[in-house]
Parts: structure tokens; C-alpha cells; sequence
């Protein structure tokens, strides 16, 4: 997982599957990032395939531990299996999903989309 921090905003890149390996990998990762109130968490889930259940549950994790930090937390680029889980779930009413990175950064940048949830 690539993990980059600019200013406010902290970019979460993982690869491949967020399966119960690659979902507990994931959380354990994002939350050695210590919170700070009114930062903002994106995941860039460009270059992951595939999202099982377990997946689903670190996200969440990650999701309650961001919020009750004053973190707001967002996906951006999911790919159609991943997205498909999230709507047979609902939990795509429960994430804020972009498009792409680009739509998070601009909106950041013209301070349409505020930083803290």
C-alpha cells in the first residue's frame, strides 16, 4: 500500500484484493496514521480488484476510527466488483465515493468539499 500526506489530506493507495488478509493489512496500516482532527483520509482504489466481506468490515473499521478522530474519510476510483459489493451491501450510502482522485483534490482545492466530517 502506497501511503502519501499532503497538508490536511492523507492518500491511501491499496493494491490488489481487500480480502481478510489484505483487509486487516489495510487497517492495520491506515491506523498507524495518527488521526488529526479536520484532516482528510482518501482511499484511491485504482488498483484494487477485488473486496470480500472481510474487506468490507476493515473498511468500516477504518471508516468509525476516522470519524470519531474528526477525520473525514472518503473512497475514490472504485473500480464495478468493488462497487458492486458496496451497493449489495448499501455501505454506498454509508461511504462518500468520487470518481477519481482528481475530483477529491479539486473540489479540496476550491474549498467545496471540507476536510473534517
Amino acid at each position: 500500500m502506497t501511503l502519501k500526506q499532503k497538508h490536511q489530506v492523507v492518500l491511501f493507495q491499496p493494491q490488489g484484493s481487500i480480502d481478510l488478509e489484505g483487509g486487516v493489512a489495510l487497517s492495520n496500516e491506515m491506523l498507524k496514521v495518527v488521526p488529526q482532527s479536520h484532516q482528510l483520509w482518501v482511499i484511491d482504489l485504482a488498483a484494487v480488484d477485488f473486496m470480500d466481506s472481510s474487506g468490507l468490515v476493515s473498511l468500516v473499521k477504518v471508516l468509525t476510527a476516522a470519524r470519531q478522530s474528526g477525520c473525514r474519510l472518503v473512497l475514490c476510483d472504485v473500480k464495478a466488483p468493488v462497487r458492486l459489493v458496496l451497493e449489495l451491501t448499501q455501505l454506498d450510502s454509508v461511504f462518500e465515493i468520487f470518481d477519481t482522485y482528481e475530483d477529491v483534490h479539486s473540489l479540496v482545492h476550491d474549498r467545496r468539499l471540507a476536510l473534517a466530517s
